[in-house]
């Protein structure tokens, strides 16, 4: 487990906005999934998605790197945010927004 651990850590590392997930960016798989993606848009910040099912190893590690138990989990920075529900809070409370400006996010192409 601690090379996945590792692994995972590099991935969160890897990109200012990293969002795991089910399915891709392009194709979610689950209506969380989705509404995490088009929260994102929204937003128009540069993230990073990480396909949880084509991997089991990080499906499973990813819920104990965050001691969070569902998919999706978003970070920023680093820093383990929420699931899709806490997303669509924050977003609807404009913390979101605010996260990313405060953390200097880098804007989507």
């Amino acid at each position: 487990m601690s090379d996945t651990n590792a692994r995972i850590g590099e991935i969160v590392n890897s990109a200012d906005v990293v969002l795991f997930m089910k399915g891709s960016a392009l194709f979610p798989q689950c209506g969380f999934s989705s509404r995490a993606v088009a929260i994102l848009d929204h937003l128009g910040v540069q993230f990073t998605t990480v396909d949880v099912l084509q991997d089991a190893e990080v499906r499973q590690g990813i819920k104990a790197f965050s001691d969070w138990p569902t998919i999706p989990q978003l970070y920023v920075k680093g820093e383990f945010v929420g699931g899709s529900d806490i997303m669509m809070e924050m977003f609807e409370a404009g913390e979101l927004q605010q996260l990313f400006t405060g953390k200097q996010v880098a804007k989507a192409d």
